[in-house]
């Protein structure tokens, strides 16, 4: 090695960066600003918010990713449709299997939605090295397994951030943020229609049908509101939160799913009277032995001091329970085209960034492998309102029945009418199993006219 003179510094040449492989065997050197391609599926409410924040934001999106992005196709299924925004009709085409094949195209963003044929676009795609941006809840709750198994074998991302509660920042924390924590509990309302319902309900004391229909006036619902007010959209992002939770793979099929169809404005009145309001809630709970999880969806009694109480209208809130940050709570708007796109945007700035550096973001996590325990096993309080005949006696025979199947009774009242009363019974804690079966041992007394609502009360355990 040469001597230095004396006093000099010396100095060293910095070695040459080698060029960057990326997934089609191209090579980009550090700096170059090759715009990123992006192959759009989908232009409806969602797509067509994405593609006007692509271009209106272009300029901020290329300085925090470190290279333009741009659109070089959107599949559409008919071409001469009304579409919102200024999409351009040169990138429009209905054949989506060319456009995710194109070797030009570096990452697939998918809002079509449903199964078919939005998981064999995204495996065809990933196959050819391209990495994925989803908004598709159904797939992942229902065959998540492909799409994570083809994601992790072709080396590719695959984020889906859009995928539960809109705009709010909740899965990536989940995945990244808490990864070095244990998550106990995650307890949510995950859908703005059913929560716009139940809040009309519980301000106004109208009826479920009316706040329905002024939920769709508004656009809140659909046209047919099923997969809301029935809780299958809310049972699909459960298993997707349950999944990242508890580093588990858990799919729309483990979630027990209940409606709120069957909640009457005297159900919300009684809740009301008792400083409880009604929500639909998504919760996903470690067992105390930590061996199992339990997901259901369900309407809820939840006293009014708990911060979920005071989510409103069709907004969407999650709380987290971790034993070393502690209670966590996400809120914000959980759905409609603009908040949904703002999280897709966040999916590809991230996935356009790991793309340029030649890695990729997190895989499935499923190291865990908990079972998820029935639903007769799930332990809470209840809410039983009776209808009954009012004469001396009804109550310890009442008394009686949930003693036999060892649900404790915490609180009663009773409301005369006639010969009939209402009598309103609170429990302690008990299994869901021993419930059902006290229950159906009501049914059979002859001095119960009809158990007219049960339902389950939690939140007590969370200030």
């Amino acid at each position: 090695m040469p001597q230095e003179a004396p006093g000099a510094e010396a100095v060293f040449e910095r070695p040459q960066e080698p060029p960057i492989p990326d997934k089609r065997g191209k090579h980009e050197k550090p700096g170059e600003s090759r715009p990123l391609k992006v192959a759009l599926l989908g232009c409806g409410v969602v797509g067509s918010q994405v593609v006007r924040l692509m271009h209106e934001q272009a300029d901020d999106l290329a300085a925090r990713v470190g290279a333009p992005l741009e659109l070089a196709g959107v599949a559409v299924r008919r071409l001469g449709r009304k579409r919102e925004g200024d999409v351009d009709p040169a990138l429009l085409t209905t054949d989506a299997e060319a456009l995710v094949s194109r070797d030009d195209v570096d990452i697939v963003v998918e809002v079509i939605g449903g199964i078919e044929p939005a998981r064999s676009l995204m495996v065809a795609a990933m196959a050819g090295g391209k990495s994925i941006v989803t908004a598709n809840k159904a797939l992942l709750a229902e065959d998540g397994a492909t799409v994570h198994g083809s994601a992790k074998e072709h080396g590719v991302d695959l984020y889906f951030e859009a995928s539960v509660a809109g705009a709010i920042p909740l899965l990536r924390p989940l995945r990244e943020s808490l990864a070095g924590d244990r998550v106990h509990r995650v307890l949510g309302i995950v859908n703005g229609t059913t929560n716009y319902i139940l809040d009309k309900m519980d301000s106004t004391g109208t009826s479920f049908t009316d706040a329905l229909e002024e939920a769709q006036s508004l656009g809140y619902a659909e046209a047919d509101p099923t997969a809301d007010v029935e809780g299958f959209d809310a049972a699909a992002k459960a298993a997707i939160l349950a999944g990242l939770a508890f580093h588990s793979r858990v799919t729309a099929a483990d979630v027990h799913r209940e409606g709120i169809t069957e909640i009457t404005a005297t159900d919300v009145a009684s809740a009301k009277a008792m400083g409880y309001v009604i929500k639909l809630l998504a919760i996903c709970a470690r067992s105390d032995d930590g061996r199992s999880v339990g997901v259901r969806v369900h309407p809820a009694m939840i006293p009014r001091s708990h911060p979920l109480a005071g989510v409103r209208e069709a907004y969407n809130a999650v709380f987290v329970e971790a034993e070393s940050a502690g209670q966590l709570m996400f809120y914000g708007k959980g759905a409609g085209g603009a908040p949904t796109a703002s999280a897709v945007l966040g999916d590809l700035v991230a996935v356009a960034r790991n793309r340029l550096a030649g890695i990729h973001g997190p895989q499935e996590s499923t190291y865990a492998d908990l079972t998820v325990h029935p639903m007769g096993e799930t332990v809470t309080r209840y809410h039983v309102s009776l209808d009954v005949a009012d004469k001396p006696g009804v109550l310890a025979r009442v008394a009686d029945i949930f003693s036999k199947h060892d649900v404790s009774i915490q609180t009663v009242r009773q409301e005369g009418h006639g010969d009939d009363a209402q009598l309103v019974l609170v429990t302690h804690r008990a299994s869901d199993a021993a419930l059902s079966a006290t229950i159906e041992g009501l049914r059979e007394l002859d001095i119960v006219r009809g158990v007219t609502s049960v339902m389950r009360v939690e939140g007590e355990d969370t200030p």
